[in-house]
């Protein structure tokens, strides 16, 4: 999985947790002795709504016991176990990290986000827990794990995507994206669009989870001012230099997870090419050389070549330096579904963010203030953190 990195900044955006604070903590009414010592849920179990309230003890006999054999992944704020519960129902059990600070936070961000939506492309959230120390959430099993341990992990690939699987988790994540961007009310930004977050079914069809880094995005206002937290290799430069967030974030991070796709390679290693360059930096240079088809992935055999060279455009205008060249997400579906001819003139330079250390020979001090924004489409757009 990539690496998570969060830069703390005073939050001036929305402040989710108070008012879920006040939604769903308050004194409970359970008795300890019904459930154990440690068994008092945090929670009034009457705002859950559709999501059903686990006690620890039903989730530790899901999981005998978060054996080490039903762990099925790790994230950036804990661990999730494969459980099967009393009616013999599949669950994904993601148990939160008691030594996370940001543990708190996103436990009750994911838990309202999620008990608002529903989308096919969507993972959704059954249920959770939150008996003292312990945090944990629900979610439906979804059969073949998540897209970078299947495409993009070489020590545990074990199963080829065709063209028409890869085109169809690109198809399938813009549908979900632009549910949440578009469909829903408040609007919602995910913020950690990436591979990893890209769950696959029985039939390697995409469910967009992970929701702890959510934020709700009202029609009144144009961006949220907020602490910046992402992955390396998908977070938008504006929003990775100075905090601000809009829906165009997550198009950026879904460009960049195209490119991925199509490559078979991650966005945040420097070994793309001749010389070491990140993805989307080596994808900008074969593009201007004409030379796009040398991205593809060794592995994918055959494929539509017009198809995938659409699909990258497509990623192009989705990565653009500036946010607002950036397509919405019902115009970012509209290209990938339909085969018509993009307008390429309206391409501009991507913009990336790049970690302070990085290989490039134009890179900036953490320690600088100043970046850079370019304009010129021949040149990439290098940017450090400030």
């Amino acid at each position: 999985m990539g690496s998570r990195i969060i830069f703390h900044r005073e939050d001036c955006g929305l402040v989710l947790q108070t008012d879920m604070s006040c939604r769903c903590f308050r004194a409970s009414v359970v008795e300890p002795k019904r459930r154990g010592i440690d068994a008092r849920p945090d929670f009034d179990v009457h705002t859950l709504g559709s999501i059903k309230y686990l006690s620890y003890n039903e989730i530790k006999l899901a999981t005998n016991h978060f054996h080490p054999s039903n762990k099925i992944g790790r994230g950036g704020f804990g661990t999730v176990y494969k459980g099967i519960l009393k009616d013999g129902k599949q669950v994904a059990v993601k148990r939160l990290s008691t030594e996370s600070k940001q543990g708190a936070r996103e436990f009750l961000n994911e838990i309202k986000t999620m008990s608002d939506v529903r989308h096919p492309n969507l993972v959704e959230l059954i249920g959770c827990c939150s008996e003292g120390i312990n945090r944990i959430l629900v979610y439906e099993f979804v059969e073949n794990n998540n897209l970078d341990r299947v495409l993009l992990d070489s020590n545990h690939k074990a199963i080829k995507l065709d063209w028409q699987r890869r085109s169809n988790i690109c198809m399938g994540t813009a549908r979900g994206l632009k549910y949440l961007h578009e469909e829903v009310e408040p609007r919602i930004v995910h913020r950690d669009i990436k591979a990893s977050n890209v769950l696959l079914d029985q039939d390697y069809n995409p469910k967009i989870g992970d929701f702890g880094l959510a934020k709700f995005f009202p029609d009144t206002i144009t961006h949220i001012s907020t602490r910046i937290a992402g992955t390396t290799g998908y977070l938008a430069p504006e929003y990775a230099l100075g905090g601000q967030l809009t829906l165009k974030a997550d198009v950026y991070s879904f460009g960049v997870l195209i490119i991925e796709i199509i490559s078979g390679r991650r966005s945040s290693k420097a070994d793309c090419g001749e010389e070491e360059k990140f993805l989307l930096e080596w994808a900008w240079q074969l593009y201007k050389e004409g030379k796009l088809l040398q991205l593809v992935d060794p592995e994918l055999e055959e494929y539509p070549e017009e198809e995938v060279i659409r699909f990258l455009k497509v990623a192009f205008f989705c990565t653009q330096s500036t946010a607002s060249r950036r397509p919405l997400m019902s115009q970012v579906l509209d290209m990938l579904s339909r085969n018509i001819r993009l307008n390429e003139d309206q391409i501009t330079a991507p913009g990336f963010f790049r970690e302070s250390g990085g290989p490039s020979s134009n890179k900036r001090s953490s320690t600088d203030s100043s970046y850079q924004m370019s304009s010129v489409p021949e040149t990439i757009t290098h940017v450090t953190p400030r």
